[in-house]
């Protein structure tokens, strides 16, 4: 057995007893040990959660001349965005209808839901502002690009401006200068024949059998024979949406067949008195992208604006009905 060893402490001057044991060392190291970890770990908490590293400063100031960037794309984008829909609106309300064609419509122009399809990109950088910026841009590019087409479709129609004004429909089917021919017109009317109110999807113009009827714009023959209601009708295709209708005539010009063309002015038929009639006249229909429109807006070639009002009063009448 180890002799137990004394020393001497001046503040108590008394001999105390040294412990020199395994266990006493194996004590005082596994102390020494736990307090240098605890102080190590508290020193490497306060300087990850309040100190940054260098390349944590770096990082985190790339990251705000980023943000900087992006809101100032987002401005610019804005700007861009504004200007475009400014282009846009000028486009469908004074390019398009200057050229008589339909608006773009929103669907086409916006495309899809751009939020949705970049809603991805928010996982992967948790960052709102490059999803939506992302989207924007997207966003803008379908619509640049719907209108560069918008606008070779202006241009092209431009260009065919002038045969366009010779097909559209644009004068009376007959001659009648002093209106008196003019029996009934668009909308709803009294059946002749059933006495109920019926829509009548033309304009009727009476006159003798025989009367010379007129192409009232430049196309081609669609078609002409017989169709059940209307009698004898020719129809002309005019193109660029344009169809006109001519029932209840008595018979047709020889030389004209289906597919023939014809001009503003040229008589292709005769008046009649065939199908569902009441009296010799011609049923005139103008119709536009496959629906009847109403036809007295089509004479701007053949009526002073004094005549026009005189014969929206004619039309207006519920008792001339012929068909």
């Amino acid at each position: 057995m180890a002799k137990a060893k004394y020393q001497f402490n001046p503040k108590t001057l008394s001999f105390e007893r040294v412990d020199n044991t395994i266990r006493h060392w194996a004590n005082w190291f596994l102390s020494h040990l736990l307090t240098g970890i605890l102080t190590g770990l508290a020193c490497f908490l306060i300087f990850a959660l309040f100190i940054e590293s260098p390349r944590e400063k770096k990082l985190r100031s790339e990251r705000e001349q980023l943000e900087a960037q992006y809101e100032l794309l987002n401005a610019q984008l804005d700007e861009v965005q504004s200007v475009l829909t400014d282009i846009q609106q000028r486009d469908d309300n004074l390019y398009r209808l200057i050229v008589q064609a339909d608006p773009v419509s929103k669907g086409i122009r916006m495309g899809s839901d751009y939020q949705s399809k970049y809603k991805d990109l928010r996982s992967r950088t948790n960052s709102e502002i490059a999803a939506n910026t992302s989207a924007t841009m997207a966003r803008i590019r379908r619509q640049l690009f719907v209108q560069s087409t918008s606008f070779d479709e202006v241009v092209n129609l431009a260009r065919n401006k002038e045969d366009m004004l010779l097909c559209i429909p644009a004068i009376q089917p007959v001659m009648n200068k002093n209106l008196k021919r003019m029996a009934s017109g668009y909308g709803y009317r009294i059946d002749p024949i059933y006495k109920t109110p019926k829509f009548h999807a033309g304009m009727d113009f009476s006159g003798e059998i025989g009367t010379n009827i007129f192409a009232t714009g430049k196309g081609v023959i669609e078609f002409r024979g017989w169709m059940q209601g209307y009698g004898n009708v020719v129809i002309v295709d005019h193109g660029y949406g344009y169809k006109t209708l001519y029932g209840h005539l008595n018979s047709f010009v020889s030389n004209l067949r289906v597919g023939s063309p014809v001009v503003r002015g040229q008589v292709i038929a005769y008046m009649g008195n065939t199908g569902k009639s009441t009296g010799p006249h011609v049923h005139y229909e103008v119709r536009y992208k496959g629906k009847v429109v109403d036809p007295r807006n089509y004479y701007y070639m053949d009526l002073s604006p004094k005549q026009y009002d005189e014969m929206i009063q004619i039309v207006s009448n519920n008792g001339n009905i012929f068909d």
